[in-house]
Order: structure tokens, then sequence, then C-alpha cells
């Protein structure tokens, strides 16, 4: 169809004649065109009609799968959520009792926040991740700014790094949490791996992963996760941290700390936080994304920081003056509500403290999952050696089960976890963990 419109036609129409030259010739330079038509809309095909179906996400599909599975003994451990006892989401007495706060406050508004967020939120945050006494903190050498939870500020950071750090490759650990890669290569980094986990040990390849930085060029930008590292649940030790430290520091490697799991994994705040603040106290730079989705429950809310560390006061506010320039045309400004929640737990001193006992308390009850599996399975004499499952820490654990095992649970047994054989331990109850245990066993029984 041709569409030719006379020198006395209007503006818009011959804005329209140069698009529909354009899309004609972009059409026969390319097999895979759609033909444009401008009713095709109405009377033909869709104009997205070669748009090809998406996988579903590897973890978030499992739930998918779940959902669908009427079988009543069907146990989901593939997404990362804490659960009762009882297996019900949990809502934490002290964040009900800060929400009831922000009801009651009638002079609370709607108003836009300003694009770095709460001012309040993002001091108690930086705070709580530095340490009270932290001297980068003392000497405003710390810019933090409210972010989407840890996706938003991993994105937040990997863009303000693309546009300003003069090495553009992150190296990330292998293998890591699936949305690392695609945040920081939409965000316009090139990411490479390190060597991390030791399949044969079920436990951290320490060696390998030295190896790995100490051949990074220099200035390149790592990803460590600061604790409960997932999908493993293998950690360094503080040694080992430190030795980590001394070789980034000399090879001037950037280090991004990813937190996702503070006070969660050993249920102590100040000790998940031991990685971040070993990097902090030499007075180097880094990059730390924060969330609340775990340590507070607060999934859906999407709360979380990006605090960057600079050597000085002046370098934080003009980092701070750049972040909001990625922030604003990226999501324009943080949303209220969750943020607010976090606030006010974290600057009154007795919900504080009664955060901190119900922040023990879930990570007890994960790490007394994974010694009632390790029990479970040593009693019914599975093969293999299953001390790694309390070993490893934090949410997740990482099975050593294959694709294969994975697949014969979930048909036989209705368990549904991700195909690397992570598990997650929130999941977990003692009702489950006897059935858990008879389909592992059978699994490496009959599947090996």
């Amino acid at each position: 169809m041709r569409h030719e419109f006379t020198s006395s036609s209007s503006p818009a129409d011959r804005r329209l004649n140069a698009l529909f030259r354009h899309l004609a010739t972009a059409s026969t330079e390319s097999r895979t065109a759609v033909a444009f038509c401008p009713t095709s809309g109405f009377h033909g095909d869709s104009v997205f009609s070669l748009v090809v179906r998406a996988p579903e996400d590897p973890i978030l599909g499992v739930t998918v799968a779940y959902n669908k599975d009427p079988s009543p003994v069907k146990l989901n451990l593939g997404v990362g959520a804490y659960r009762t006892e009882e297996g019900k989401p949990l809502v934490l007495s002290v964040v009900r009792k800060a929400e009831q706060m922000l009801l009651n406050d009638r002079s609370r508004v709607k108003e836009y926040l300003p694009i770095v967020g709460i001012s309040d939120f993002n001091k108690l945050s930086a705070k709580l991740i530095f340490g009270a006494d932290s001297p980068a903190i003392r000497e405003n050498r710390v810019t933090t700014v409210q972010c989407l939870s840890g996706t938003g500020s991993l994105r937040v950071g990997a863009e303000f790094m693309a546009r300003h750090y003069h090495q553009k490759t992150i190296y990330i650990p292998q293998p890591t949490w699936g949305n690392h890669p695609k945040i920081f290569t939409l965000a316009g980094l090139s990411v490479k791996t390190y060597r991390y986990y030791d399949p044969t040990t079920r436990g951290l390849n320490f060696q390998g992963l030295l190896e790995d930085l100490g051949s990074a060029p220099s200035g390149s930008i790592v990803l460590l996760h600061a604790c409960a590292h997932n999908p493993t649940g293998v950690d360094p030790t503080l040694q080992q941290w430190e030795q980590i430290r001394q070789l980034m520091r000399s090879k001037a490697l950037l280090p991004f700390f990813d937190s996702a799991y503070q006070g969660f994994a050993s249920g102590n705040l100040d000790q998940d936080a031991q990685s971040i603040r070993m990097f902090v106290a030499d007075g180097g730079e880094c990059f730390v994304a924060q969330s609340y989705a775990k340590n507070m429950g607060l999934y859906g809310e999407r709360v979380g920081a990006l605090s960057v560390v600079c050597k000085t006061a002046d370098v934080a506010s003009r980092v701070e003056s750049q972040l909001k320039l990625v922030i604003r045309p990226m999501f324009s400004n943080p949303p209220i509500h969750g943020a607010s929640i976090v606030a006010t737990i974290l600057k009154d001193s007795n919900m504080f403290n009664e955060w901190t006992i119900e922040l023990k308390a879930m990570a007890d009850r994960i790490i007394s999952m994974r010694e009632q599996l390790f029990d479970a399975l040593r009693t019914r004499g599975t093969p293999g050696d299953w001390s790694h499952i309390i070993k490893q820490i934090g949410m997740f654990t990482f099975t050593g089960l294959n694709s294969k095992q994975v697949e014969f649970m979930t048909r036989e047994y209705h368990i549904y976890m991700t195909s690397d054989g992570r598990i997650s331990m929130a999941g977990l109850s003692s009702k489950t963990v006897p059935h858990l245990a008879d389909a592992i066993h059978a699994a490496v029984t009959r599947m090996s």
C-alpha cells in the first residue's frame, strides 16, 4: 500500500509520509520486519505478532508450576520468602505496630518524595550497615539514596558506574543470584565470573577465587555477597574476607556489596555486616546495595538503599548529584510507605530492639530447619556427606542435587525447587522436613 501526500498536505501528513517511506525501506532490509499498515491493529495481525514468548523466570517460574499442582502434599522451596512453622507468610509484629503509628498520624500526606528518598531512612540505613561509629559516616564520606529494594539499588549503582567509572567490567561469583547478570548487563556493564563454589566439597573454592580476582584487570568492579551467599549459603571466614580485602585493595578492585540478608543469616545485625565494615575501615571506596525484603519481611514494599563510600565528603556530594540523574528518568522518586515503616522502626530504640528479637527468631528457625533436615537424612542413611546443610548459612541451601534428581522429586514427591538444587530453608517446617528427607533419599538412591 502506498501513501502519498501533496505538497499542500499538512505537516502531520508529511511526517506520516516520511514515516511510511522509512518503514517501507526498513521492511526490505530485514526478513523479520513486520509489514506496516495503519489499520493492521484493527483488521489484521498484531504488529507484535512476531514477538516470541519469553521463558518463565527460573525462580519465579517454580511458583507458577507449584500453583498449578493440585497435590495436597506439594511443597514450594523455590522462592526466597520466609514462612512460619505453619507454612504461612509472616508480617512482623513490629511492622504492624509501625504501620499503625503511621496510619494514626493525621499529619502524614502522600506527596512526592525527593529523588533520593526519605532523609531519615537513608541516614538510618547507612548507620545500620556501616555501624553507628563509622568514621565514613562521621566524615560525611557516605551518600545513601533510597531505591527499589536490592534489585533497584544494584541497578542504580550499576548505571552510575557505566556512566562514570573508568572500568566497565564487573566480576560476579559463579554461581550467583540469577538476576545479577541481567541487572548489570542491561545497565551497560560487561559481566565476567570468578570461581566461588566448589561442588566437590560443597564449600568455598577460596583458592580459585583468589586466582581469578588476582588476574582481573586493575580497577575492575567485583560483586560480593555481604553474607548468606545466594544460592550456595557458603560464606568466607573473617580471615578469608581479610585476604580478599587485601587482594582487592592491592589491585584497586572496586567492591560492590549486595547485602540482602543482614541479621537474617546469623541473627545478629553487626555480625552479618562485618565483611562490609572491613572494607570501609581501610578508608577505601565501595558500593553497598541494601534490601529490607528479608530482614523486615517487606518483600512487596520494595524497600532498599544504595550507599557509596567515597574518599572525601566533596566527592560523596558530587556522586549523589549524579545518582539523582540516574534515578530521575528511571523511577523519578521512590515510594513512601515501606521506607517510612523502616525509618519508624530504626529510629525508635524500643521498636528497634523488638525488631532484633523477631529477626533472631526467624534466623534461629531457619538454623533449626537445617539441623532437622541433616538429622533426618542421617537417620535414613542417605548416601553422601550432608554436613554442608548445617555448615551453610542463611535462607538457602545448595543441596548438591542435580537437575534429574530435582525433576524426580518434583514429579514423584511434588517438591518444587530450582533446577540447580537450591532449596529455601525458610520454606520448610518440622512437619515437612520428613517429606523432603524422603524425597532426597529416594532421589539420591534411585537417580544417582
